[in-house]
């Protein structure tokens, strides 16, 4: 393993040409390595905007459920007020549960409701703003319909 100042020089360039390097790649491998970080800074960035988007989807099923439960509510009032003696007005049945569930969801313009639509039958409307990502007045309404049977 004897090497001359110019055999080294020459094999020197016989591994770097077998390896891909050349002389004229110099600054290639930085531009490899800036367009990969921007790749990377770009898959991040959806990234983040889907991991928002997933809080805000998060946010909206939990007001959902907790309208569901606030309905559920309603529905057992009207159910034991077929029981109780003397019978409650619909109109106290509704402003006692509207005392009760008051601040569990942002306040809408248009309350919530309990409604007879006839024959025994109930509307339940829970009402809410959801402007929290929307930046707008958006009011989310929850129906439920109910059979009360005496």
């Amino acid at each position: 393993w004897r090497f001359k100042s110019g055999e080294w020089s020459v094999r020197r360039l016989k591994l770097d040409h077998r390896l891909g390097f050349s002389s004229d790649d110099k600054g290639f491998s930085l531009l490899e390595v800036l367009i990969a970080v921007l790749i990377i800074g770009f898959g991040l960035l959806g990234m983040a905007a889907l991991q928002l988007k997933t809080v805000q989807n998060s946010h909206s099923a939990y007001q959902r459920t907790v309208a569901s439960i606030i309905a559920m509510d309603a529905t057992e009032r009207l159910w034991i007020n077929l029981a109780d003696s003397p019978a409650k007005t619909s109109t106290t049945i509704e402003t006692e549960w509207r005392q009760v569930w008051a601040n569990a969801l942002p306040a809408a313009a248009t309350p919530s409701s309990i409604e007879s639509i006839g024959a025994g039958k109930w509307r339940v409307s829970v009402r809410w703003q959801d402007n929290r990502f929307t930046g707008e007045n958006a009011v989310q309404t929850f129906v439920y319909e109910m059979d009360l049977y005496q």
